[in-house]
């Protein structure tokens, strides 16, 4: 469904809320490092049968380093039990070594340039990818999928990829996270300073600025979210689809910014009903 706003009728509530971070889940098949640092790393599940679709879940947490990947395993092992192929991104981020600007931007752009060799690894078809990020990892991933919209002598330059993307409670733009002084200024810590102080970094890092990308583009936001309000992914829609990209949003009312990740809550389905939308049936 592209160009499109959707609203579903239904409020499946807040019960989970936070404790799906805290949640013990089976430890990855296998972890494979893409850099030397101890954050360069991606967790690994198997795609079930040959031919899977891969998923990429690039975890969120306002790019700090107080959180990290391990809070999505439940996510990970409950699309690898649906039929999914998966890699779970870690990355350096804002309080470690190199994180930041530029080093999360390094980081994010070396696995997207390896997913096509993770998919190989894992038996899964590297034309059905989908990059999966949440809050944050929303950010990153939208901003992978642009970065053959940065200019030519950009590091980050890269061909237009397969993948689409699946945006959840994503941080779509980190200028309108500074203007908006989102989690005491997340993304002024990102990127090591202000909209106005260096905008040459926002344009290169906000993926509102990259538009259009033609890449396909499903972002789910919950109507409740206090901590990225549901106005990030209208914004970001209005603005892609006046440009004419293929970009859908579905709004979940009542539902709150952690249901997104979490498999045994209420939205978990409309979840797997936006990745199968963009990646095909996992069987």
């Amino acid at each position: 469904m592209n160009g499109t706003v959707r609203r579903v009728r239904r409020e499946p509530g807040r019960a989970m809320s936070r404790e799906v971070l805290f949640r013990q889940a089976p430890r990855p098949y296998r972890t494979l490092a893409y850099g030397t640092h101890r954050d360069q790393v991606v967790d690994l599940w198997p795609a079930p049968r040959d031919g899977a679709p891969l998923v990429l879940i690039v975890h969120g947490g306002f790019w700090r380093a107080e959180y990290d990947r391990r809070h999505v395993r439940p996510m990970a092992n409950a699309l690898a039990a649906a039929g999914y192929a998966v890699a779970a991104a870690e990355y350096r981020r804002t309080g470690t070594p190199g994180g930041g600007w530029p080093g999360t931007f390094d980081d994010i752009a070396a696995v997207a340039d390896a997913t096509a060799g993770l998919a190989a690894r894992l038996g899964a078809d590297p034309r059905r990818q989908v990059w999966a990020g949440h809050s944050a990892g929303g950010h990153l991933a939208l901003w992978a999928a642009s970065r053959h919209r940065l200019p030519q002598g950009s590091p980050w330059h890269a061909a237009r990829p397969e993948a689409a993307v699946l945006s959840l409670a994503g941080c779509a733009s980190p200028t309108l996270a500074a203007l908006w002084d989102l989690d005491e200024g997340a993304a002024r810590a990102l990127l090591g300073g202000t909209p106005e102080g260096v905008p040459e970094r926002y344009a290169a890092a906000d993926p509102g600025w990259l538009l259009p990308t033609g890449v396909r583009v499903t972002l789910v936001h919950g109507t409740a979210d206090e901590q990225i309000p549901v106005a990030m992914s209208r914004t970001f829609t209005a603005r892609a689809r006046r440009l004419g990209d293929p970009v859908s949003l579905i709004e979940l009312p009542g539902v709150e910014h952690f249901a997104l990740i979490d498999p045994r809550s209420a939205a978990w389905p409309e979840v797997l009903a936006a990745l199968a939308g963009l990646a095909g049936p996992a069987r």
